[in-house]
């Protein structure tokens, strides 16, 4: 008999078939009570871990290119809070032949929030993008949609909000002190963490996963699955399908025509075409009150499409050649080399 051996080119990415299993595992066998605190500690950690990861490999110098890079971090922050809005409203249109009025709500909501962080970058790294903008981007977006999110909710949705300092010092417990440590102590362990950058891309993927899991398995505990008819959730998925894509290719040609180079792309594409379930959970829940689980089922679909296709797009663009344009350098060669330099 011939031994059966895993195929070496499926039709469906590998990695797909893990987050397809990891929702099937979350509608299952929901983390609950508990198990719920488990994995949301755990998925904390793995963010944490993965800054800190950052951090040691990243060189001071790079990390501050990254910083100053002032026209990415502007792009994305308009991706973000100028277009995505755009489009949202651009959507009152298809009330009510594709969205009830609560499920627009929901979906414009969603365009108000801010990028994601550890997701964004890991899919930078996978795709070989600009790493360290892309940390500066994230960071950057969380921080401000602290304050412009529920403005913008306030405005737009007529609703009142609100923020706390809390959320400003979970964002620095959770990302940017693992940052810190790994960069001080990156002199002592920076070489060891670049030589075994497989461990680094366990990390990545991992962290995804338990995002998925735990983001997946709130929804299933609070029913929210139940409160819309299959018609109204499929139209619900179209929209965001199409909202979706015209994010990507927005901000893919979109800084190309502005003149960024590969890695800058690959950073502004996966940076301002996300939305943050984690930053938008607590705050729906200030500015809808007792309707908070349904207004944020846009948000939570929203979630894991945008990490089923940037997992894709991100595979994808990691197989691209090697070779860049003369001028531009890319992440990966400054981190083999611990120097600095603008990526793209």
């Amino acid at each position: 008999m011939k031994r059966l051996s895993w195929p070496r080119r499926l039709p469906i990415d590998p990695y797909i078939l893990l987050l397809l299993g990891t929702v099937a595992l979350a509608a299952l066998l929901p983390a609950r009570g508990a198990g719920a605190d488990v994995a949301s500690g755990a998925s904390t950690g793995a963010i944490a871990f993965l800054f800190f990861l950052y951090g040691a490999r990243l060189s001071t110098r790079e990390a501050m290119d990254g910083l100053r890079h002032w026209r990415l971090h502007v792009t994305v922050l308009a991706c973000t809070f100028v277009v995505f809005p755009l489009l949202g409203l651009a959507s009152r249109g298809l009330v009510p032949v594709l969205l009830t009025d609560p499920l627009f709500q929901g979906l414009l909501f969603l365009t108000l929030v801010p990028s994601t962080i550890q997701s964004s970058i890991a899919f930078t790294s996978i795709a070989r993008g600009n790493v360290p903008a892309a940390i500066c981007a994230g960071s950057f977006s969380s921080l401000v949609g602290i304050v412009l999110t529920p403005l913008l909710a306030a405005a737009l949705l007529g609703s009142g909000g609100g923020f706390s300092a809390d959320s400003v010092v979970e964002i620095v417990l959770q990302l940017l002190v693992p940052f810190v440590a790994g960069q001080v102590l990156r002199r002592w362990i920076g070489g060891f963490v670049v030589r075994h950058k497989k461990v680094l891309g366990l990390v990545d993927r991992g962290s995804i996963l338990l995002v998925v899991y735990t983001a997946f398995s709130e929804g299933m505990v609070r029913g929210v699955w139940h409160q819309v008819s299959p018609a109204r959730l499929a139209g619900l998925l179209a929209v965001e399908a199409v909202l979706l894509a015209v994010m990507l290719v927005l901000t893919w040609y979109g800084a190309k025509g502005l003149g960024f180079g590969r890695a800058d792309r690959i950073a502004i594409q996966f940076a301002g075409s996300k939305k943050s379930l984690a930053a938008g959970l607590p705050m729906a829940s200030v500015l809808f009150g007792a309707q908070a689980s349904l207004a944020v089922l846009p948000l939570m679909l929203f979630h894991q499409m945008q990490l089923m296709v940037c997992a894709v797009i991100a595979k994808r663009r990691a197989r691209d050649p090697e070779t860049v344009p003369p001028g531009e350098s890319t992440v990966r060669e400054h981190a083999a080399a611990g120097t600095g330099g603008r990526a793209g």
